[in-house]
C-alpha cells in the first residue's frame, strides 16, 4: 500500500517556520539589547506574540514579535518617565517598560473595538518612511561600538551623533579581532542573501559561536553576550505610583501609533501582494491582546515587523501555521540550546541587527517620494526629528507632522467651477476640460474635499469670493458629491451661505447630496436646505430648476 505524501502546504509552512525561527532568535537577543532588557523578556514576547497571533490573527504572513523600532521607542519612553525609572536595567525601569507595553496593548484593543482600524492612515507614508530610515540609521550607529570592539566610557551619551563622534575620534581603540569577526559574519550574511530560505544571520551566529569556543576568542578581548536565562513567564501587573501611570499613558500613545502603523504597513503590503483581505479592526485587537499578555508575563512590546514578515513570505509560507511552527522550534531552542547563546560574540550580534534593518536603510522609498515632488518637507522633517529630537520625541513629532499636513490639506479646500460638457448633462471642471461651458446667471461649484469642520468655512469663503466677482449670478448650485456626510459645522456653514445669498436675492441649490446628507438636512432644516425644492440628485437637474430666479 502506497503511503500518502505530506501535504505540500505543510512542507512549505514547515520550511518557512524554521526559517522564521532562525531569524527571530538573533533578533530577540539583539532587540533586548536595544531596549536594555535581559534576553528572557524578548524571548517571552516572541513566544507570546507567535502563539496569540498564530491563533487569532488574520494575516497568513505576519510574524508578531519584538521589533527594533518598538524596542527603541520603549527604551526612550521609559527613560522619559524620569526619577528611578531612568536607571536603565533597574527594577523600576523594567516596571516602566512593562507598564508602557500593557497600556499600549489596552489602547490598541480599545481602538479596535471602536472600529478605528484606519487610524494608522493619519501617519502619512512619507513621514513614516523618513522616520523608519532615520531610526534604522540611528540603530546602526549604536551598533558601531560592538562592531569595532570599542567600549564607550561610563556615563557616555547613547545619542547616535555622540556615539559616531566618539568612535571616529578613537580609532586606536578599534579592536582588530572583533572587527575581523564582524567582517566574517557580514560577508557570510551577504553571501547567503541569494537564498532567502537560508537563515543567514543564524548561520553566521552559529559559526561565530563555534569560533569563539574553538579559538578561545574571549581571551583575545572579543566580548560575548554572556549567560542567557530562559523566560519565566511570571504573571504580574507593573507596580508604579499613580502619577507614573498617568505619564506612562501619555507616552504609550506614541508606541501605539508606531506598533499599528508599522504592523499594518507590513500586513497590508503582503496582503496586497498576494491578493488577501484583512480587517484592520481585528488586527488592532489582536495586536493589543499580544502586547497586553506580553506585558503581564514580563515581555517586551511586539508588532509585525517588516523583516520577519517579509522573510516568512519569501520562505514560502502559505498559512499562519508557519508562525506556529516557528513557535514550536523556538520552544525547543529555549528548552535545549539556550545556554549556548552565552558564547555569541557581540560584534556578530551587531551585524545581525544591521542585517535585520537592511531594508529600512534603503533610500529607494524616499527617492520615490522625492521624484513625485510631493511631501518633500514632511520627509525631511521626519528624518531630522529623529536625529535631533531622539526616537520618542521624533515619533511624536512625526505624528504631529502628519496631523499638520492633513489639517493644512483640508483647511485649504479646492473649489472648482463646473460647466456642461457639450450639452451632455455631464458637468466637469470648467477650466480644465475643453468644451465645458458655464450657464448664464449660475455659479456651479464643487468642493474637491469633504465638507467638515476643518474645511467648510474656507470652502464657503471661496464661494462667496467668486459670487462677489459675478454680480449677474442669481443661483449657486453646490455639488456635494465629495461629502458622504456632514458634521454640525458644515451644516451651519451651508445655512450661513444660504442666508448671505438670500440677503442679495440669490438662491442656493444642493446637487448630488448623498442619502445621509439629505436625511440630515430634511430632519434639521426642513424649510431651508432640507426642502425638496433645494436638493437634487444631479447637477443637471439643479441647473434645470434654476432657469429663472426664485425666492431665497
Amino acid at each position: 500500500m502506497t503511503q500518502a505524501l505530506p501535504n505540500p502546504a505543510w512542507r512549505t509552512d514547515l520550511g518557512a517556520g524554521l526559517c522564521v525561527a532562525a531569524l527571530l532568535l538573533p533578533e530577540a537577543v539583539a532587540y533586548a539589547g536595544l531596549a536594555h532588557l535581559p534576553v528572557a523578556h524578548a524571548l517571552a514576547a516572541v513566544l507570546i506574540g507567535l502563539a496569540l497571533y498564530g491563533v487569532f490573527g488574520g494575516s497568513r504572513f505576519a510574524v508578531v514579535a519584538p521589533t527594533s523600532s518598538t524596542a527603541m521607542l520603549a527604551l526612550a519612553a521609559a527613560l522619559s518617565l524620569g526619577g528611578a525609572m531612568a536607571e536603565v536595567g533597574g527594577a523600576a525601569y523594567l516596571q516602566a517598560v512593562m507598564a508602557l507595553v500593557l497600556l499600549s496593548g489596552v489602547m490598541l484593543m480599545v481602538l479596535g473595538m471602536a472600529r478605528l482600524g484606519q487610524l494608522s492612515s493619519f501617519i502619512s507614508r512619507p513621514v513614516l518612511k523618513g522616520f523608519a530610515f532615520a531610526l534604522a540609521v540611528s540603530i546602526v550607529i549604536r551598533q558601531l561600538p560592538d562592531v569595532l570592539g570599542v567600549e564607550l566610557p561610563a556615563g557616555a551619551s547613547g545619542d547616535p551623533l555622540h556615539v559616531l563622534v566618539y568612535v571616529l575620534a578613537h580609532v586606536p581603540l578599534w579592536h582588530v579581532p572583533s572587527m575581523a569577526l564582524a567582517g566574517m559574519a557580514a560577508l557570510l550574511v551577504l553571501g547567503l542573501r541569494r537564498w532567502p530560505q537560508v537563515p543567514a544571520s543564524m548561520v553566521a551566529m552559529v559559526v561565530a559561536m563555534l569560533l569563539v569556543r574553538g579559538l578561545d576568542l574571549q581571551q583575545s578581548g572579543v566580548h560575548v553576550v554572556g549567560q542567557v536565562l530562559a523566560p519565566r513567564f511570571a504573571f504580574g501587573v507593573p507596580d508604579m505610583p499613580p502619577a507614573a501611570w498617568l505619564r506612562a499613558g501619555e507616552l504609550a500613545f506614541g508606541l501605539v501609533m508606531l506598533v499599528f502603523a508599522e504592523s499594518w504597513g507590513s500586513m497590508r503590503t503582503m496582503a496586497l501582494r498576494h491578493g488577501d483581505t484583512l480587517n484592520p479592526d481585528r488586527e488592532l485587537m489582536v495586536l493589543g491582546a499580544c502586547n497586553m499578555v506580553s506585558a503581564l508575563f514580563q515581555g517586551m512590546p511586539v508588532g509585525a515587523g517588516f523583516s520577519a514578515t517579509s522573510a516568512n513570505a519569501a520562505a514560502g509560507a502559505v498559512s499562519r501555521k508557519a508562525g506556529l511552527i516557528a513557535l514550536l522550534a523556538l520552544v525547543l531552542v529555549v528548552l535545549l540550546a539556550l545556554p549556548s547563546l552565552q558564547y555569541l560574540p557581540r560584534p556578530v550580534l551587531a551585524v545581525a541587527v544591521i542585517s535585520a534593518l537592511w531594508h529600512a536603510l534603503s533610500p529607494q522609498p524616499m527617492r520615490v517620494v522625492w521624484r513625485l515632488n510631493r511631501d518633500r518637507s514632511l520627509l525631511i522633517a521626519a528624518v531630522l526629528a529623529v536625529f535631533f529630537l531622539g526616537v520618542l520625541d521624533g515619533m511624536l513629532a512625526a505624528i504631529g507632522l502628519s496631523m499638520l499636513g492633513a489639517m493644512q490639506r483640508f483647511s485649504q479646500p479646492v473649489v472648482h467651477e463646473l460647466g456642461e460638457l457639450d450639452s451632455s448633462r455631464n458637468y466637469v471642471d470648467l477650466h480644465a476640460q475643453h468644451g465645458a461651458l458655464g450657464k448664464p446667471g449660475l455659479l456651479i461649484v464643487r468642493p474637491e474635499e469633504p465638507l467638515f469642520f476643518g474645511s467648510a468655512e474656507r470652502a464657503m469663503a471661496v464661494i462667496l469670493q467668486q459670487i462677489a466677482l459675478r454680480p449677474e449670478v442669481h443661483t449657486v448650485v453646490l455639488s456635494l458629491e465629495e461629502s458622504a456626510d456632514l458634521d454640525s459645522t458644515a451644516v451651519e456653514c451651508l445655512q450661513e451661505l444660504r442666508h448671505v445669498l438670500g440677503l442679495s436675492g440669490k438662491q442656493l441649490l444642493l446637487a448630488r447630496a448623498k442619502t445621509t446628507v439629505r436625511e440630515l438636512l430634511a430632519r434639521h432644516d426642513p424649510e431651508g436646505l432640507g426642502a425638496s425644492a433645494r436638493m437634487f440628485w444631479s447637477v443637471a437637474d439643479a441647473v434645470g430648476s434654476a432657469a429663472r430666479p426664485s425666492a431665497p
